[in-house]
């Protein structure tokens, strides 16, 4: 059973002076704002009241201040917003504090210099009283005002962006970016959010679609904001934020994808080198030099493969991953003896390889080997066991010590239903 929170309000707020239960929390990231907080502060006020009077919902306003100088904070209380002081510096610190402090069982964030419509968030509340988990905000299909948003940053840095994160985890939305969305306190937790910067816009959507939470998206509107200073925006390092936060958390595209190339490439290679030295194949496109090439593609593209395993496990066991098919029905195999015998059955075959090219090369009398590809597969066969033995005590660290190193999927279904 949930416990339900009851904080004390500003009678102006709530519209008298009695304990209420706070249903929702509007959380604004604050940095000497001091020139846009009342605007905001009244734009939020009226939000609150449509979702008293339309829904029902009791709210309060959470100005998560980031070491403001200007006196942000004391005019935020005196218009009846709560302050919480975050020490950590950057936006994405002040929204997780905002929202760890926020008190109700839904969340709306917006900015706090009044790019923002507060009042249009009672609909995204509206679809997590609906049983959504995240509503999204999107500037695209509710407008940007002529001086809001760079051209740049309009037409190249969010397309591009939100493009490759529905490309690597299909979240389905049209603006990744929105600092207007809303989203359930549980859901919120269990994300786990970490980014400090701005990437903290992408890492919730990105972690939202990895656990596969349920996303819907409304329009939004962004104005200019209302500070006569420059926005503490940077596009291009907080594109790159952006940028690296998708690899980041993508395995499959940043090890996996590269990994299964380099392996089918190199292995096409040296499967056609060798037909070619047991005569089924005739004269071939390529000389000695493609068998170094297509070993080093089959090593690289495994030690890849390693990563991508990696990474997602440690996503599994950081919570903000879902078991994979695949993953699941290897779970038998993949464990650390598996791996080691693996590995030095691979090792053991390499050495007797190496031994036969060597009784071979003293058996001619020293004179250069007519192929390198024997030796070139004895390296590969090597260095592949090698890898596979330590991958799979690396495997077994991640996995928290356990030499069956991926969890019980079954287990975690159930645990995930409860």
């Amino acid at each position: 059973m949930q416990h339900r929170q009851f904080v004390r309000a500003d009678a102006s707020l709530w519209g008298d002076s009695d304990a209420q239960t706070i249903d929702v929390s509007i959380v604004m990231p604050c940095l000497n704002e001091i020139q846009s907080l009342p605007h905001c502060i009244a734009n939020a006020l009226d939000a609150l009241a449509r979702l008293r009077v339309d829904h029902g919902l009791h709210g309060e306003i959470v100005v998560a201040d980031n070491g403001s100088t200007d006196g942000s904070q004391a005019l935020a209380t005196a218009l009846g917003a709560r302050v919480v002081p975050i020490a950590q510096r950057g936006y994405g610190a002040a929204l997780i504090g905002g929202c760890h402090a926020a008190a109700g069982r839904h969340i709306l964030m917006g900015d706090c210099d009044g790019s923002y419509d507060f009042t249009q968030g009672v609909a995204m509340v509206a679809r997590l009283e609906q049983g959504f988990d995240l509503c999204m905000g999107s500037r695209f299909k509710g407008g940007i005002a002529k001086g809001a948003m760079p051209w740049k940053n309009r037409h190249i840095g969010n397309p591009a962006l939100t493009g490759l994160l529905n490309l690597f985890f299909r979240s389905g939305i049209s603006d990744a970016h929105c600092g207007l969305r809303a989203i359930r306190r549980d859901a919120f937790v269990r994300l786990g959010l970490t980014g400090s910067g701005m990437e903290f816009a992408s890492e919730m959507v990105i972690k939202a679609a990895l656990l596969k939470l349920r996303i819907t998206e409304l329009p939004a509107t962004l104005s200019p904001d209302l500070r006569q200073r420059a926005p503490h925006l940077r596009p291009w390092r907080d594109g790159w934020r952006h940028l690296r936060y998708l690899f980041m958390l993508s395995p499959t595209w940043v090890f996996g994808v590269p990994g299964v190339l380099a392996v089918g490439a190199g292995l096409a290679i040296l499967t056609i080198a060798m037909l070619h030295a047991f005569g089924v194949l005739g004269p071939i496109p390529f000389g000695e030099s493609w068998i170094v090439i297509g070993a080093l593609l089959a090593v690289t593209g495994h030690m890849t493969a390693l990563m991508a395993v990696a990474s997602h496990l440690y996503g599994l066991r950081a919570g903000y991953r879902l078991p994979h098919g695949l993953l699941a029905r290897s779970r038998g195999l993949l464990t650390l003896e598996g791996c080691v015998i693996a590995g030095l059955v691979l090792i053991a075959t390499s050495i007797v390889t190496m031994i036969a090219v060597a009784v071979y090369w003293g058996a001619g009398s020293f004179t250069a080997l007519p192929s390198i590809l024997p030796v070139a597969l004895a390296g590969v066969g090597g260095a592949v066991g090698l890898q596979t033995l330590f991958g799979g005590f690396l495997l077994a660290v991640i996995g928290g010590n356990e030499a069956n190193f991926l969890p019980d999927f079954h287990a975690f279904d159930r645990a995930e239903r409860a």
